[in-house]
């Protein structure tokens, strides 16, 4: 049940969206907080709910039903972990499709944070993100390093911040990919914020993906992919941008292929990550197997 909490007539014109207006009205509560209520309907202009950038008008009618968030949860679980690479600093595991990276709004427990702190001591954090160096989507499968020591975090993050992380990808893309490099910008969708889309000449940030074309079933790419940026959605914008998206993808894919073969996830996986030990000073290269549903792609002959 909804419990109204507030009710006010906006007296004087604002040039302020509505998450940040009621951030500045109510300074108890973030302006990220506002975006959840209005993203779940709970915040309503003259009777009808708003997006979150919507810019009220004088005059209008603005109703609030303050929720209560969920808290973080940095409790341990007994989630199991395939574990790739272990050492006293780094550890690396094949994180499954269905895992989220750290604790945040949706998704406050069975994390791969949760998992890692039932496993072993992570360096202490002011976040939710202890011993976290680099993300991986819901998803996407494959290789994902956390750093069990304040040391390894601190050079880990050098190692991604300067491209020394050398990390390869795997997808089943629809169509027939093209090869080579592709340079095309990034930057975040003006029409849904939530999305990444590419950017007219001179705008965004610099997005390169190196793209190999593994094996074509005459439906399906098997696509090897090399990023050498690391944007948000950097892969899967750029094969739906040429035409060929990756298999599964809900947000820059083809859904009637999606439904056809009722796929329902993205088919990328992080099969590679290769750097030098920031400790010990060793090349380390760590691979995680293809999943089967991936592979099975081929070998059924889809």
């Amino acid at each position: 049940m909804k419990t109204l909490k507030e009710t006010f007539i906006l007296e004087n014109p604002s040039s302020d969206r509505i998450d940040t207006l009621l951030a500045k009205q109510y300074q108890n509560y973030s302006r990220t907080y506002f975006q959840e209520l209005i993203e779940a309907g709970h915040v309503l202009i003259n009777d009808k709910p708003l997006k979150k950038r919507q810019i009220p008008s004088s005059g209008d009618r603005i109703e609030i039903f303050f929720h209560k968030r969920p808290g973080p949860d940095l409790t341990p679980q007994a989630i199991p972990l395939n574990i790739l690479y272990e050492d006293n600093h780094i550890i690396a595991v094949n994180k499954p499709p269905d895992m989220v990276v750290h604790p945040a709004p949706g998704n406050w427990s069975n994390t791969f944070v949760n998992a890692l702190l039932n496993h072993c001591a992570l360096p202490e954090t002011s976040d939710l993100r202890p011993g976290i160096v680099h993300r991986l989507d819901k998803e996407t499968s494959g290789v994902l390093i956390a750093a069990k020591t304040e040391i390894a975090h601190q050079a880990l993050v050098k190692l991604f911040q300067k491209r020394e992380m050398k990390k390869e990808y795997i997808a089943i893309a629809v169509g027939k990919v093209q090869e080579g490099l592709i340079s095309l910008p990034l930057r975040r969708c003006p029409i849904d914020r939530k999305k990444m889309a590419v950017a007219p000449i001179n705008e965004g940030k610099e997005a390169i993906t190196e793209v190999k074309l593994l094996a074509f079933n005459g439906t399906f790419s098997k696509v090897a992919l090399k990023p050498k940026t690391g944007r948000t959605h950097q892969l899967r914008v750029h094969l739906s941008h040429q035409g060929t998206p990756v298999l599964g993808d809900k947000v820059y894919g083809n859904s009637s292929i999606n439904e056809r073969y009722s796929i329902n996830r993205h088919y990328l996986h992080a099969i590679k990550i290769a750097f030098v030990h920031p400790i010990t000073g060793k090349p380390i290269e760590i691979t995680a197997p293809l999943p089967k549903e991936m592979e099975s792609i081929f070998v059924c002959g889809f």
